[in-house]
């Protein structure tokens, strides 16, 4: 174990936060969370049965400076992890939660003078936009959202910006970033502020930048995005999977407990301070392979993936992180898509509200102008 010992996990009750705080259990930490256990991730107000006895909760919202002034007393050191995550067009509420808490949490270390040492802070591969792609002609590119345009006319696939041709997608790393939309830039903003006010104050910082993170205990009750969820919800109630766009974005799924694991390595390992790290699964997947893995561990292998042409607006096509930086530190991912599918379903199916949460959310998602298109073109 580091030289840390009482650890305070933002969002600790959710899917991220929760398996974070198990393995800091395990590993001897004293463990303290914080979450403000609010809808649709969770029952308001209540606490999941997964939650350890051995850890301690503290309900509180991380956009309330008196909520961070009881949390972080005694502790030597933050995974803040809380965070708002979705499709819809409520801007303010991704910069409020996501960026403007993360300096909360600095300003009330550096104003109290409390000894917090280090900062383990949730970012996103979101940040990167459409990534790094290769163009035979003019090398390598990293292109802004398609435009809408492009999106209607059912032509996908990005465009190089300097000539116009295809692309190759290229595994992303850390140097560069371009995010496209508002959760991608509040979530960049959010480690700015970390890594900034960290390295300015002496508080050790670290960001990870999460792939799609995948595995039990991610909520069912928030469908707005994850495909996971919203695979196993159509499956299960024996309806074809529905994939955006034509269901061949190539996505990079990591596993919670992989994520878990690199946060704690983050935590424990000096040579990770001030720095961004991609937290990835190191495998590329089609979001229709990803609907025929689901389909089949569900026992219906029959319901094969469609697509109506709708897109959400202000998604990337394609995106898979290069996981070196993380993997020099000594971790690799061990999860895969197959193990992470059933786990989930297995756990889904013994939650006694489970159901199909994500018709009524892609239909409020339409209606707000998150889902366009299906119309042919």
């Amino acid at each position: 174990m580091s030289q840390f010992k009482r650890i305070l996990v933002t969002g600790g009750a959710g899917f991220i936060g929760s398996h974070t705080v198990d393995l800091l259990l395990r590993q001897g930490y004293t463990v303290r969370v914080m979450d403000s256990l609010t809808p649709p991730v969770h029952i308001a107000g209540q606490l999941p049965a997964y939650f350890p006895s051995a850890a301690e909760f503290m309900q509180g919202d991380v956009r309330d400076k008196a909520a961070w002034e009881r949390a972080l007393v005694g502790i030597d050191a933050v995974f803040h992890l809380a965070a708002y995550q979705d499709y819809l067009p409520d801007f303010s509420k991704f910069f409020h939660v996501n960026a403007f808490a993360t300096a909360l949490m600095y300003e009330v270390i550096v104003e109290q003078r409390l000894p917090v040492q280090k900062a383990v802070v949730a970012s996103s591969q979101a940040a990167y936009g459409e990534g790094k792609y290769l163009c035979a002609q003019d090398g390598v590119q990293f292109p802004a959202p398609r435009p809408e345009a492009q999106l209607q006319l059912r032509h996908w696939e990005p465009l190089c910006p300097a000539c116009g041709g295809s692309l190759q997608l290229l595994d992303t790393d850390e140097v560069r970033v371009n995010p496209h939309n508002s959760y991608a830039l509040s979530k960049y903003g959010g480690e700015q502020i970390a890594l900034v006010l960290g390295r300015r104050y002496g508080i050790a910082s670290v960001g990870m930048r999460y792939s799609i993170v995948q595995g039990t205990r991610q909520s069912f009750r928030n469908a707005y995005s994850g495909v996971l969820r919203i695979f196993a919800m159509q499956v299960l109630s024996g309806q074809q999977p529905t994939a955006y766009e034509d269901g061949e974005q190539i996505r990079d799924f990591v596993n919670v407990d992989d994520v878990a694991r690199a946060n704690l390595l983050a935590l424990e390992d000096a040579r990770a301070d001030y720095c961004a790290f991609n937290v990835g699964g190191g495998r590329r997947v089609t979001v229709n392979q990803f609907a025929r893995v689901m389909a089949a561990a569900a026992g219906r292998p029959d319901l094969e993936p469609h697509s109506t042409g709708e897109y959400r607006f202000g998604d990337t096509r394609h995106i898979s992180s290069d996981v070196g930086a993380l993997r020099a530190l000594g971790w690799q991912p061990l999860g895969d898509i197959e193990r992470s599918v059933g786990a989930y379903l297995e756990w889904a199916q013994q939650q006694a509200d489970f159901g199909d949460f994500a018709s009524k959310a892609r239909t409020y998602m339409q209606q707000v102008g998150a889902v366009r298109g299906g119309a042919q073109a």
